[in-house]
Parts: C-alpha cells; sequence; structure tokens
C-alpha cells in the first residue's frame, strides 16, 4: 500500500550496510494496471495461466500473475510511466477492489499496520514469508508462531450486509473480541465481502458479529488456497 510507503522506506533504511546503497519511492516513475479475466488472457495466456507471483516480460513492460479470484485469472502490469496502457475494457477501482478481497490476499494498509504477524494474514502459504531464507525484523516472533504451534489465528473470507472495513473488531456469541477486519470491497450484488482474520476457535463455531456482541452477522468461509499445516 502507498500510504505505508514512508514508514517501509524509514524502517528498511536502517538496515542498509552499504554507504552508496539508498532506498527512495519510484513510484512516479512507474504505473501499474490490474488486469483480469479475457484482456489479460488476450495480453498474456502464459502468464494467465502461470503460478501466483510469476513474472512476464511482455515487451517493455512487466506482467506478475496474482492469485486468482473466484477462477477469474489476474495479473498486475507494471510499465514506465507514459507507456500506453493494455488493452481491453476497463475496470473500475471498485470491481478490482472487490476482485483483491476474493483473492484472499489482504494488502496492508495503515488500519492495520503492525497489527499481525505474516500466518495471521495466511502469508506463509501463499509465499509471504518463507521460513528457510535469511533474517528479517521480528523473525523471532513471527518463527516461534510457526515452530512453537501457537498460532490462534487465520485470514478467512467473510460477508455482511453492513459495510465493512480495515480495522473493524469482529466479536464471537459470548461477546469476547475473535478478530479484524483485513480488507473489504462492496460486493456487486450487494452487501460487503471482506478478508478477516479471525481466531481459529471463533471460525470453526461460525458465529462472528460486526463491530459487538449483537451486531450484524457475518458469513464465514475458507481461504480461496490451501493453508499450510503448522509444523
Amino acid at each position: 500500500s502507498a500510504d505505508i510507503l514512508p514508514t517501509v522506506l524509514k524502517r528498511l533504511s536502517m538496515f542498509v550496510l552499504r554507504a552508496k546503497a539508498k532506498l527512495s519511492d519510484a513510484s512516479a516513475g512507474f504505473q501499474r494496471c490490474g488486469l483480469a479475466g479475457a484482456a489479460l488472457q488476450a495480453l498474456s495466456p502464459a502468464a494467465a495461466a502461470a503460478t501466483p507471483w510469476t513474472r512476464t516480460e511482455i515487451g517493455a513492460a512487466t506482467l506478475v500473475t496474482l492469485y486468482p479470484a473466484d477462477g477469474c485469472p489476474r495479473a498486475l502490469w507494471i510499465a514506465e510511466a507514459g507507456s500506453p496502457p493494455p488493452a481491453g475494457p476497463t475496470l473500475t477501482p471498485e470491481q478490482w477492489a472487490w476482485s483483491e478481497v476474493r483473492a484472499g490476499i489482504a494488502t496492508v494498509t495503515p488500519p492495520i499496520a503492525e497489527a499481525f504477524v505474516p500466518q495471521m494474514l495466511n502469508y506463509e502459504s501463499v509465499g509471504g514469508v518463507n521460513f528457510k531464507k535469511g533474517c528479517y525484523p521480528g523473525q523471532e516472533v513471527v518463527a516461534r508462531s510457526q515452530f512453537r504451534g501457537t498460532l490462534k489465528r487465520r485470514a478467512y473470507l467473510a460477508h455482511g450486509d453492513a459495510a465493512l472495513q480495515a480495522g473493524d473488531e469482529l466479536f464471537d456469541a459470548s461477546g469476547e473480541s475473535c478478530g479484524t477486519v483485513a480488507q473489504a470491497a462492496a460486493n456487486p450484488d450487494g452487501g460487503f465481502d471482506a478478508i478477516v482474520s479471525l481466531q481459529i476457535s471463533a471460525f470453526e463455531v461460525g458465529t462472528v458479529y460486526l463491530g459487538q456482541a449483537d451486531g450484524p452477522r457475518l458469513a464465514l468461509a475458507a481461504p480461496p488456497y490451501p493453508l499450510l499445516a503448522d509444523i
């Protein structure tokens, strides 16, 4: 998320060890487009069929295959600023936001920054963190959750009639806080869909409410990809 980029840059700069190396925000030099469905198939059948996070070069542009949304292939198109955008009908920001939620992989934004360890958003199951590579800030806490079986939360899909937004708190039937909305978007057919970071036990029971114990009830579903088992 661009909203947390300054904070991330400041944090990462603490770990730059070479005097001639410098991190900077290069967003203005590039443009990004989300591609889905027939538009992606027409531009690159290979990228549409590739495993998520595969990089495909298309002329001067780069395609990064994303997780599908309800079976619809998706990718991120990245090129230098001023490049002509890919052909095809234009998706609205609302349509793309909904596809992001339905893909089941939350983007970290200010309302949930530093709220979770990666496993609480299923990042270790979708290539977002690798326990066999290098070191990173917070590694000890993250690894302990993985290897000592202390993980209590996972990310799931949810649907509700009331408006949902990142940072909203969720409660179980006893009135105890049991989770947080990580990302949400309006469903074109009505209501709101969301990715929620939720206590595993609350998902198994299946009764989760928005805002308070007698708030609107949410319908829950498993994420649209397999979860790696705790080690």
